[in-house]
């Protein structure tokens, strides 16, 4: 019996090695490919000869590699975001496949920026565990953007992050919210003034989060300051809230924290809140999933709870602060 000879875009993916582009998204993800040998444990001929495969394989250019320069082409960029959805299906695949037993298994895997406290959440995560003791978890903290780019991919069972605006292939819900209130850290002239205006704060050096840029999720931070005539330039600059609150701390400039996190700090005598401490920024903090995942059935169980839950709490409940503590 003979078989027809198939068209040259239907054979690619029984010609292609499928392994080059395991390799090919680490060159991307490690930005060089002697980055991604040392991740792979690989020497760098190996993965330069993979990359030149599948550059063949596929008939583009898919990274130009020049002394000091890495540059993903458009092609690259198309193939990349495949490669993260593939391998994010197949990470799926063990999850999928225990159905075997009657109690409730699998992992769940939680993209995470950093410093997200909520009772509510934490309650939840204790209710749910006791549940289903045959559950596990893994929490990635990442930036929030990064967050928001692992659930596109399919590479998480869900996210926890900022939102600039709602992505449309994502489904999103307000985990909750929180307020932002200045803060000063014990080594600055005004910690111990008894009586802050809000004229004291005019020219101060700030620190602040890389989101509170025009169009950004903290965007609402920037007006704020903006209004109190701080310095027109930051001073310090971080994705991560534990190295703003270490920049406040040090002194290297005022900074934005949520005040219901920082609360502890103020207790202890770490910081203290300057004004203005009314119409202070409010954010959301969103739970978001991939409607297109081929969720698991511990996935399946733990969104669709969650989601109930959250549902019956009024936002109200969910929204954090403000507790003002100007002395």
């Amino acid at each position: 019996m003979k078989f027809m000879r198939l068209p040259h875009q239907q054979r690619f993916p029984w010609n292609l090695d499928w392994n080059l582009l395991r390799m090919f998204m680490v060159v991307v993800e490690q930005r060089g490919i002697s980055k991604a040998a040392d991740f792979l444990g690989l020497k760098q001929p190996t993965v330069s000869a993979a990359l030149k495969r599948l550059e063949l394989s596929t008939g583009r250019t898919l990274i130009i590699r020049k002394p000091n320069e890495f540059t993903i082409t458009r092609a690259g960029q198309v193939l990349y975001t495949e490669c993260a959805t593939i391998f994010g299906s197949i990470s799926q695949l063990p999850a999928l496949m225990d159905v075997d037993n009657t109690d409730l298994r699998g992992h769940l895997s939680i993209a995470i920026t950093s410093y997200v406290i909520s009772d509510h959440f934490d309650d939840f995560l204790n209710r749910f565990s006791k549940a289903h003791p045959n559950v596990t978890y893994s929490f990635t903290v990442s930036e929030s953007d990064e967050v928001e780019t692992a659930i596109s991919q399919n590479r998480a069972s869900c996210g926890i992050c900022l939102l600039s605006k709602a992505p449309k292939n994502l489904d999103t819900m307000v985990l909750y919210r929180e307020y932002f209130g200045l803060y000063c850290g014990a080594r600055h002239p005004l910690f111990n003034v008894a009586d802050i205006k809000p004229k004291e704060l005019e020219g101060e050096p700030f620190v602040a989060f890389q989101t509170e840029a025009e169009g950004g999720p903290l965007e609402a931070i920037a007006h704020l300051r903006a209004r109190l005539g701080l310095a027109n330039t930051w001073r310090g600059v971080s994705s991560s809230l534990n190295e703003i609150r270490r920049m406040i701390m040090a002194n290297i400039g005022i900074g934005a924290l949520p005040v219901h996190v920082a609360q502890q700090d103020v207790i202890a005598g770490h910081i203290r809140q300057l004004p203005p401490y009314e119409d202070l920024p409010m954010v959301n903090i969103y739970l978001i999933s991939n409607p297109a995942r081929r969720q698991s059935e511990a996935d399946a169980v733990f969104l669709t709870a969650l989601a109930k839950e959250l549902s019956a709490i009024d936002i109200a409940e969910r929204t954090y602060g403000p507790e003002p503590t100007p002395s």
